[in-house]
């Protein structure tokens, strides 16, 4: 079966100095691009960047541009941590968020806004008056939300997020204590599937922090693991408008060779991936071939400096 019209598959993030030489090649054509060349691999990227800063309408602009040989590509963003997990909700401070993705919102490339809350965000009135305060704040936005801690699976919390249109993002994360269990939540016409890598004792260190450690990301699914996911993406598949499955395990380039693994796994009949990708990772991607017209175009047009000898 082909990869559902309304399945999007890919990487969280594109933009990591230690993917040079495994996902993209050291040595670089002129004018080439990270997003342009993971677009071509995949049909979506979740934009990290936005986590810690805010970015300008014309850095938007220029993504799009990036990517319009993909003409299904979409993007995600993470909402800003100032808003889930310091709490801020200025109004300038909104305002400047939501700037820098308007091009995105209005070329019709924007799938959501993700809200990942930390682990420590449990099932209060106090948090759901934030997590409503925050969908008031970004209402121009489809939302979705990630929630580390299990009490969000109650009832109740999934009719909050119902009744105010935000979506459910699945996750797959190292089983430490109340953490949220895999599962095939729909809350809104978005389906959300986010694999962050199942190294408990360095989710544990992290918890309810702003920032995660590079450790917990360092993990590579099996094909076994991958599978377990297939009906629960399936699932969504069959009654969400649109789904978003990425991989957030970026360390050593495993995002890249989990996602391609999985959108294979999902019906994506493209069988290309990097060079030097499949030379790291030949078992887990033995059915992919490697993309030679990039790599050709590569080295033609890579030209060393010449210095003059004094």
């Amino acid at each position: 079966m082909p990869l559902p019209q309304t399945l999007y598959c890919g990487p969280s993030g594109w933009s990591y100095p230690h993917w040079n030489g495994i996902v993209y090649p050291k040595l670089k054509p002129r004018g080439f691009h990270a997003l342009e060349d993971i677009a071509r691999y995949f049909d979506a990227v979740e934009i990290n960047t936005t986590f810690y800063q805010t970015i300008r309408p014309e850095i938007a602009r220029l993504w799009l541009r990036k990517v319009t040989h993909n003409p299904k590509f979409q993007f995600t963003a993470k909402l800003g941590r100032r808003f889930t997990h310091e709490r801020l909700l200025g109004s300038a401070e909104v305002a400047q968020f939501k700037e820098g993705l308007w091009p995105i919102l209005r070329a019709h490339k924007l799938g959501c806004v993700l809200m990942q809350f930390p682990w420590t965000f449990r099932y209060t009135e106090e948090n759901r008056e934030h997590l409503i305060a925050v969908r008031r704040a970004f209402h121009e936005f489809p939302l979705v939300a990630e929630m580390r801690h299990s009490s969000w699976m109650q009832e109740e919390a999934l009719g909050t997020l119902m009744d105010y249109h935000i979506g459910f993002a699945n996750i797959d994360q190292a089983a430490y204590t109340k953490a949220m269990p895999p599962g095939s939540f729909l809350t809104s016409s978005i389906g959300y599937v986010r694999l962050h890598g199942r190294n408990p004792q360095d989710w544990q260190r992290e918890f309810g922090r702003a920032a995660e450690p590079v450790a917990a990301h360092d993990y590579l699914y099996s094909r076994e693991e991958l599978l377990e996911w297939k009906p629960r993406i399936d699932e969504l598949c069959q009654h969400a408008g649109t789904t978003f499955v990425f991989a957030n395990n970026d360390v050593g380039g495993k995002a890249v060779v989990n996602a391609l693994q999985l959108s294979a796994l999902l019906g994506d009949e493209r069988r290309i991936a990097p060079a030097d990708l499949i030379a790291r990772f030949p078992m887990q991607l033995e059915e992919f071939h490697a993309d030679r017209p990039m790599q050709e175009a590569l080295f033609s047009s890579y030209q060393p400096e010449h210095r003059a000898v004094a």
